[in-house]
């Protein structure tokens, strides 16, 4: 996929999107306000800019050793 989406409500108007949205009944008002509730207790939280969640390239090198010898 080339495009980018670059807001919330491009996401949330995205018809894929609305389908997944749909057929697992979230209802895109209750997505919006949980989001924008996470994103509002983030910013008090993490006022740096640090990432929530790091990279996946981060996880995976600290995950990599677990993943080969289980």
């Amino acid at each position: 996929m080339s495009e980018s989406i670059n807001t919330l409500d491009e996401l949330l108007n995205d018809p894929m999107i609305q389908l997944v949205m749909e057929r697992d009944r979230v209802r895109p008002a209750e997505l919006r306000m949980l989001l924008e509730k996470k994103a509002r207790v983030r910013a008090v939280d993490s006022p740096n800019d640090q990432p929530a969640v790091p990279p996946a390239h981060v996880v995976a090198g600290t995950c990599l050793k677990q993943w080969l010898y289980r």
